[in-house]
């Protein structure tokens, strides 16, 4: 990691722990939007007789998602989850509450904070998040009945480039 991305962390362990009242502070004050619509690259649905609490347990076992909270809270998303690649590159996967999966690779926040915020870079990944996901996705429309997952915006939940390895 260069000496400018050392220092990125640095000030990100600061706003981290003050990034959504300041988030919400923005978007209260009209200085930022948020359209809550959900975000484009659709991959699948929850496969029948599959539920969230597992879905995490193997995308944290066996490929090193976690907790995404510096993220934008999309219409019905009950979880928001990343990979990084590495402190500049992640994959964004979000579940909603009637089973849709949704998920890109983009930019950090952390690595290209406004690139990441204007959605710069962002791209479908989508057989990446197939192979990810196994068999906990399909592509026929098969429509659940979530719940949000409590530790969605838990800021001490949050992985990042130093918990990755």
């Amino acid at each position: 990691m260069s000496f400018m991305d050392k220092l990125k962390m640095k000030i990100w362990r600061v706003i981290y722990k003050h990034f959504l009242a300041l988030q919400n502070f923005l978007l209260k004050y009209k200085i930022i939007h948020h359209d809550v619509e959900r975000q484009r690259y659709h991959i699948g649905w929850l496969a029948p007789g599959k539920n969230v609490e597992d879905l995490k347990l193997y995308l944290h076992t066996k490929w090193g998602f976690g907790n995404h909270f510096v993220a934008w809270k999309d219409s019905g998303q009950i979880l928001s989850w990343r990979k990084l690649a590495d402190f500049n590159d992640q994959y964004h996967l979000r579940v909603f509450e009637d089973g849709e999966i949704r998920g890109h690779f983009e930019y950090t926040p952390e690595g290209h904070p406004i690139d990441h915020l204007t959605e710069h870079g962002e791209k479908e990944a989508k057989e990446d998040f197939l192979k990810f996901l196994g068999d906990f996705v399909i592509q026929k429309k098969y429509v659940s009945n979530l719940v949000m997952d409590p530790n969605s915006f838990n800021p001490d939940s949050e992985v990042t480039i130093e918990s990755k390895g």
